[in-house]
């Protein structure tokens, strides 16, 4: 079970009493199928239609009643209409945007059968007016596999296991970090994971690269709404891997003439359809947090794995022992990103990066993270823990004790000192950690109370 974590959040959503019909979202090729297929083996009836096919779609096409269609639906896949332990999976439902509206019939009328709905280009059908029922769904992201799921994917339970041991053993840390720079190198997507686990062939993994790659562009023209749009759109797809993990600017996007408005539309278009994250800084310490929109955000790819090939720079991970090393450090920045987000299956969930532009005062922290109503700084960082200025600036302005380092090494905590003489606790972690932060926060917490 690959996707185990996504498979719990599954599960929970099937036992709570207020269970709605889910839409599944995500990027093209992040695993929606595979996962909802894997997690119907927990039903005694499974019903999957793939409105791509013209009998499947043919049966929410035409409604008459909510009670015709349900007696259509158990009728044409041959299963028993009285068994309630069913799940009903509507894939490609972007194909047929009534079946969307009828979603909330099921709800009110048949609540009885778990419903899920999923679609590579939902995002197209969400932006039209298409009725959506408000209040009667709920909505669940599928990302890329994490590096926890690259373990298990695997084998390795005894890795899994110290992995999710809060503190983990030190005896595991280097085989972890090894496994970690193996993972960085391929990234997240499925279908590059499965090929490499069994053929273990890295040369054969720029054919699926490509693949993927090209599968978006091809869906440029369904996301565009003209032709200077599509234009835009293939732009920023051909040129993410050499912008993702940098502070960006719409106007002139990868050295192209394009205005600050068509990019910003576009990169909106690509948000919508989680190709990408447009990370905006913000000037707060406490929460509430507010991003700053007129800021120039950092550019977040779907995948590390994908950064890497676009920016050709597979090549620069051999050899080396701290992936700051790789691409000016914005490989690691990237991909602590995607571990943060990786557990994350609210479709509202973002990250946020601190800033403070005063004159002759600049500071930036790559990452924070709300806690207990906290905002706890992450850095990462590689050398001497005396090079943390920005982090020392921003623990002047905080009210709690607690900072968090990512870096190459074992895992440590550093009483130290700010420029104001506040004192202050930091925990370094090894960067593959990065998907169990709020983990590592609270046993911080418990260790050095405020």
């Amino acid at each position: 079970m690959i996707y185990r974590k996504a498979l719990e959040e599954l599960k929970k959503w099937r036992t709570s009493n207020r269970r709605k019909p889910l839409i599944v979202r995500g990027a093209r090729q992040v695993g929606k199928t595979t996962v909802v297929t894997e997690f119907s083996k927990e039903f005694k009836q499974f019903i999957s239609l793939n409105l791509e096919k013209p009998t499947d779609a043919q049966i929410f096409r035409g409604f008459r009643s909510m009670n015709y269609l349900i007696e259509e639906l158990f009728f044409r896949t041959n299963q028993s209409i009285h068994e309630q332990d069913t799940l009903i999976f509507i894939d490609e439902i972007q194909q047929v945007p009534e079946a969307i509206n009828l979603l909330r019939y099921f709800y009110e009328e048949y609540p009885q059968y778990a419903v899920i709905a999923a679609g590579s280009l939902l995002e197209t059908i969400l932006a039209e007016k298409v009725t959506i029922p408000v209040g009667r769904v709920s909505y669940m992201v599928i990302r890329p596999i994490s590096f926890e799921e690259f373990l298990i994917a695997k084998g390795n339970e005894q890795a899994v296991a110290q992995f999710n041991k809060i503190p983990q053993d030190d005896f595991a840390f280097e085989s972890l970090l090894e496994t970690f720079h193996e993972y960085a190198r391929i990234g997240g997507m499925p279908e590059v994971v499965d090929h490499y686990l069994n053929q273990s062939d890295l040369v054969q993994l720029n054919p699926i690269y490509e693949e993927i790659l090209n599968s978006y562009m091809d869906d440029v023209d369904k996301y565009a709404k003209n032709q200077t749009m599509t234009q835009v759109l293939r732009h920023i797809i051909r040129n993410l891997g050499g912008e993702a993990g940098s502070r960006i600017k719409f106007q002139n996007f990868g050295h192209s003439n394009y205005r600050s408005r068509e990019v910003g539309e576009a990169f909106l278009m690509l948000e919508k359809a989680f190709l990408v994250s447009l990370i905006y800084p913000t000037i707060s310490s406490e929460i509430p947090i507010f991003n700053d929109r007129k800021k120039s955000p950092r550019l977040q790819m779907l995948d590390t794995g994908l950064l890497n090939y676009s920016a050709k720079i597979q090549n620069d991970y051999f050899r080396i022992n701290d992936l700051s090393e790789v691409y000016k450090g914005k490989v690691i920045e990237h991909l602590v990103g995607q571990e943060i987000l990786s557990s994350k299956y609210n479709v509202m969930s973002e990250l946020n990066f601190w800033t403070r532009e005063k004159k002759d005062a600049e500071a930036e922290i790559d990452y924070i993270i709300l806690k207990n109503n906290y905002v706890i700084p992450i850095e990462i960082k590689a050398g001497a823990t005396g090079r943390l200025r920005s982090l020392l600036n921003f623990m002047d302005e905080v009210k709690h004790p607690w900072a968090i380092r990512l870096y190459a090494g074992r895992i440590t905590v550093n009483e130290l000192k700010t420029p104001k003489g506040k004192t202050f606790y930091l925990l370094n972690l090894p960067y593959y950690l990065a998907s169990k932060l709020e983990e590592y926060i609270e046993w911080l917490m418990s260790i050095r109370p405020e």
